[in-house]
C-alpha cells in the first residue's frame, strides 16, 4: 500500500515543496488521524515512510495503533524540485514556462531518477514480504506516481498515464500471476474534517 501524506501549508497554497521540510498542518494532522484507522484495518505487517516530516508525521497514528516501527527510508522522498521549491504553480509557469511545459525543474532531480530510486525502494519493501503480507509506505505525491510508474514496467510513452494522488489517500498494488498490478488507486480521498470547536462533533 502507497500512502501519501496529509495536507501541509504550502499544499493548500498549490506551492512546490520538492524535498523541502515542510510539517503537516492542522487538517494534514486531522487527515492523517482519520486515515490511519482505515489503513490500519488492512492489517499491515510492515510500515515505512520517507524521512521528510510531513511522512513521518502522517505514519505516526498508524504507528501507535498497530504498534508497529515505521522504518524510515531517504529512497522515498519527494522529488528535489531545484528552483522551484518553495514557487506556487502560477510563479513556476511564469518564470520557467519551457521547463514547466516539460516538467523539469531546473537543478531539480530528472524524472527517471526518481523513478528509479523509488521504484528501487518499492522493490526492496515488497522483497521484505511473505507470502500474503501487506506493507504501506507513506511517501509523497510525484515520487509514488513516478515511483509506481517505474514499478508496473510502463513505458517512457505512458509517462503520466497515473493521474495525481491527493493528501492522504492511498494505493494498493498486488502481485498476481506473477506481475505487480493496481487493486485501488487514489483510495481514500477523504472529505477534510471541519477544524475548530466542533472538530471532534
Amino acid at each position: 500500500m502507497l500512502w501519501r501524506h496529509g495536507q501541509t501549508t504550502w499544499n493548500a497554497e498549490n506551492r512546490f515543496q520538492g524535498q523541502t521540510d515542510i510539517p503537516l498542518n492542522e487538517i494534514g494532522v486531522a487527515q492523517a488521524e482519520r486515515a490511519a484507522r482505515l489503513v490500519a484495518a488492512f492489517r499491515p505487517n510492515l510500515i515505512f515512510c520517507s524521512d521528510l516530516q510531513r511522512a513521518v508525521n502522517t505514519a505516526a497514528p498508524l504507528v501507535r495503533i498497530t504498534g508497529l516501527p515505521a522504518t524510515q527510508d531517504k529512497d522515498l522522498r519527494e522529488r528535489s524540485g531545484g528552483a522551484w521549491e518553495g514557487l506556487t504553480d502560477a510563479e513556476i509557469r511564469e518564470r520557467f514556462p519551457a521547463q514547466r511545459a516539460s516538467w523539469d525543474p531546473p537543478d531539480g532531480e530528472p524524472r527517471s531518477a526518481v523513478m528509479d530510486r523509488v521504484s528501487a525502494a518499492l522493490t526492496r519493501i515488497a522483497d521484505q514480504l511473505d507470502d500474503g503480507g501487506l506493507a504501506v509506505a507513506v511517501s509523497h505525491g510525484a515520487a509514488l506516481r513516478l515511483g509506481m510508474e517505474r514499478f508496473l514496467g510502463l513505458t517512457d510513452g505512458q509517462f503520466g498515464m497515473l493521474g495525481a494522488l491527493s493528501n492522504c489517500s492511498w494505493s494498493v498494488l498486488g502481485l498476481r500471476y506473477g506481475r505487480w498490478r493496481i487493486l485501488e488507486y487514489n483510495a481514500g480521498n477523504l472529505p477534510e474534517p471541519v477544524l475548530g470547536d466542533d472538530a471532534n462533533a
